[in-house]
């Protein structure tokens, strides 16, 4: 009886993976062979200089703002979770809202601060006589990648510190160590977890971010915009779902890798 029940509680996400995963990835298999290529579409992913430097500039914004996402969203999990102070729950409010902008509206509003007439370029050419332009580079991608990861990560990770035993701390304070080390020793090591949990879904969400690409990926091109322009405009739906393939399994290998370590941490805590 209660496996039955445990059953008919997974009967929902097991419909949905089924129906909005596995039978869709299954179905661009054949799709990706059935070019002028054939299964040589798949080579083409590593072999094309166009591709291959496509994967290469995703890999690297998606671990740049996994890596810089992570940082900033600790320390700031940190102090949030433990301290009270007036307007601290509206902060975490503002801090939390862009979860709830979709990507093309956190693509304009890198490009209201870093556009041809956003704020950084006005105040570069007042000081400097020179507009200072990033919105449509790896920089102003990046940008736009870290406004909506540091919302996800920091309610990880604050909820992980909430639950940090206090006495950790005060045990290793009183035994004389320093700030820093607490955070090496103590602190961080007690954190690994969520903070794994957090980068590998940060790294998976900056690896597929489509919205925020297709506003700011004018000059570079990233893997989500080379899908979508070798889909819509050139037509070449083998490589399409060849590059669909190939974004799929580095984003599950990600996270298989995160779930694995999550494990081993949490095991050797």
């Amino acid at each position: 009886m209660t496996r039955r029940f445990e059953f008919l509680l997974l009967l929902p996400a097991g419909v949905f993976v089924l129906a909005f995963l596995l039978v869709p990835m299954a179905a661009l298999v054949p799709v990706a062979g059935s070019g002028r290529l054939g299964w040589s579409a798949y080579l083409a992913v590593v072999t094309e200089p166009r591709y291959r430097a496509t994967m290469i500039s995703t890999l690297v914004v998606a671990a740049a703002t996994t890596a810089l996402t992570l940082a900033i969203a600790t320390v700031a999990a940190q102090f949030l979770a433990s301290r009270r102070f007036p307007g601290r729950d509206l902060l975490v409010a503002m801090l939390t809202f862009p979860l709830a902008f979709p990507g093309v509206v956190v693509g304009f509003m890198v490009i209201l601060l870093s556009g041809r007439l956003g704020l950084v370029a006005q105040a570069s050419e007042a000081l400097f006589g020179e507009r200072i332009v990033f919105a449509y580079s790896l920089g102003g991608l990046l940008v736009g990648y870290l406004y909506f990861s540091i919302p996800r990560v920091i309610l990880t990770v604050m909820a992980a510190v909430e639950k940090l035993d206090p006495a950790l701390v005060e045990a290793a304070r009183s035994l004389g160590a320093g700030p820093f080390r607490i955070q090496r020793d103590v602190v961080l090591p007690a954190l690994a977890p969520a903070l794994v949990a957090a980068g590998a879904l940060c790294f998976a969400t900056a690896m597929g971010a489509f919205g925020t690409a297709f506003t700011l990926a004018t000059r570079i091109d990233v893997l989500p915009m080379v899908i979508y322009t070798e889909f819509t405009l050139g037509g070449n739906v083998a490589i399409a779902a060849a590059l669909s393939i190939a974004l799929g399994l580095v984003t599950w290998l990600a996270l298989a890798l995160a779930r694995n370590a999550t494990g081993a941490v949490a095991a050797a805590g």
